[in-house]
Formats: C-alpha cells, structure tokens, sequence
C-alpha cells in the first residue's frame, strides 16, 4: 500500500504566460537568470508556452492533479513562479506573501485563492502582501524551504528573505526558522533558497559548499539528517544546473521527484540512484523557462490542503 507524505503535495498549480521573457526587473539579483539573444522575443515566449503546457499534461499523466491557469499579460513576466507568492498548509491554510520586485507584486491573482476555496478546505487566508508599503519581502516558497515532517523552514538571507517576516510565517503556520547565509561561485547571495536545496520525505539534495558557516552548515544537514532522510549533496556546478530546484509530489503509482531535463543531466549515477531508491525521477524539458533563473520547482506551487470532490480528470484549465 503506498505510503502518503505530507510532505508531497497531490495537486499543483501552474500559470502557463503568453507572453513569456527573463524578467530585467530581477537580473540584478538572480544570478541564474540568462538572456537567449539566437531567438526573437516570439519564439521564446511560444517556447515557453509549449514547456507549460506539456510539463502540465506530464505530470497529469503521472496522476497529479495540476491547475492550470493563463496569463495573457505582457505586464508580469515572472507569473510562471507562483509558489513565490503564495502557499498552501494542513489545516486549511493559505499565505499571500510580499515580493521584492515591483513587476512581480501584480503576480497575485485572487481566481486562484477563490479556486482554492471552491475546490479544496480553506479555513484562512493570511496575507502578508501589505509588508512590501515597508520594504519587508518574503517570496513564498522561493525563499523558504519548507520541511512540512521535522517543522522547519530553511531560509537563506537575501533581499527576497527578511527575517522579520520570515518570523512572522513561522509563527503563524508554527515552523522552526532556520536561517543561514549561502553565496555562488563569484560570492553573491543565493537570491531563492529553493535552489539551492530540496526536501523530500525521505531524501534531501543541499549545495551544502555554498554555505559558508562551517558550524550552520553542519547544523542544517543534522537538521534534516534526524528527520530520517538521506542527504545527497550537491556541487556548485550542479546548483547552478538547477539540480537543487526539485520538488517531491504524490503520484498514482507513488512519489516523484520531478525536476528538468538540465537538473537531471547534472546528476551522477550514484546521486540517481540514492534519490531513486525511495522515489522516481521525472524530468521535463523547461530550457527557455529556465532563462528566467528559476526551474521546475519555482513553476510548481504545491497545495497541502485536503480536497472537497475528487477531480473528474486530471488536467485542470482555469480561465486566466
């Protein structure tokens, strides 16, 4: 009998844009983000069209539920990442956080929350959107990993975290802050924590090298090692191919770990074969997406909370 998790969600969103391009409103701080200057602005938001659309019919074909919601705007580039401004947990609760860049703080959409009610148990909304009148950012599970098993939400410092408002999530949604500095190659900050590290029920992969506290770093992987699960560790070079920007979901025939096609390429046997031993692997294909400096794991925003109806097919469209 397959074992659940509250760990991997069951059902996702996903904003598939129209208008698709590398956000220059972020560049200066994601040092992930790429520009293509081979293909005209067209070709590259009807690529990124495609890899929403076939990751969405993907992971349904895997038995997840995905809801998928356009957006036709040429006004927020960044909508592909939605965990960035919004959550889901047990108990039937859901958080709207504030975002750093102002292109992204339209990226909020209330036929998402008002799906989230209609078809899953809400019992709260708390929004914390208002925080950016006082420059205080937090950007959703971007900025947080959450270990939703051991309660603790990993938190790397940077202009997209602040402390305060981590504390007042954690508080709230009762997690245990766990904050901690981590740079890339060239010693800038990591600028989302979640890639840098992802947490599944029984494994965890962590760029553990790009944290440069000896004695944190130690702590984090004690942390997630006393949870019971296996630490894969991580080069810079394969943090850098988005192999930390993985998410764990619930399938019909079990767990995934579904990641892209580059973040697979950058794994060794060895590291496949320790995820796998509890897991399967399912990548896409998400190259233009990832101009943007964000992966699989930021397209998805995972919802925790427990259904009203069993959906009558896996595959959701939602007017945008």
């Amino acid at each position: 009998m397959k074992r659940l998790s509250v760990q991997a969600p069951k059902s996702v969103v996903m904003i598939r844009p129209h208008h698709f391009t590398p956000n220059p409103m972020t560049a200066n701080d994601n040092s992930f983000q790429s520009s293509d200057e081979q293909r005209a602005a067209a070709a590259v938001a009807s690529a990124a069209f495609g890899e929403v659309t076939r990751m969405a019919e993907g992971l349904a074909a895997a038995g997840v539920t995905v809801h998928v919601f356009e957006d036709e705007t040429v006004a927020t580039p960044d909508s592909v990442f939605p965990n960035n401004w919004f959550s889901t947990h047990s108990g039937g609760h859901v958080a709207i956080y504030p975002m750093y860049s102002a292109s992204r703080q339209s990226e909020r959409r209330s036929d998402v929350i008002e799906m989230l009610k209609t078809d899953y148990r809400v019992q709260d909304v708390i929004d914390y959107s208002g925080l950016e009148k006082d420059h205080v950012y937090l950007e959703g599970t971007g900025a947080m990993v959450l270990d939703h098993i051991g309660r603790v939400a990993y938190a790397v410092r940077s202009n997209r975290t602040n402390e305060v408002a981590l504390e007042r999530f954690c508080t709230h949604f009762n997690f245990e802050p766990m904050v901690f500095d981590a740079v890339d190659r060239h010693g800038k900050s990591i600028y989302h924590t979640n890639v840098l590290m992802c947490i599944g029920t029984d494994f965890a992969l962590l760029g553990s090298a790009m944290i440069k506290d000896e004695s944190r770093r130690r702590e984090i992987i004690a942390r997630l090692e006393e949870t019971g699960r296996k630490v894969t560790e991580l080069s810079i070079e394969q943090i850098e191919n988005f192999a930390g920007n993985a998410i764990e979901l619930d399938g019909r025939d079990g767990r995934l770990v579904v990641l892209s096609a580059r973040a697979l390429a950058a794994l060794d046997p060895a590291q496949i074969e320790a995820i796998e031993e509890t897991t399967k692997l399912l990548p896409f294909d998400v190259s233009t997406i990832e101009l943007a400096g964000g992966s699989v794991r930021c397209m998805l925003a995972g919802i925790h909370l427990s259904r009203r109806e069993p959906a009558a097919t896996q595959l959701l469209y939602a007017a945008g």
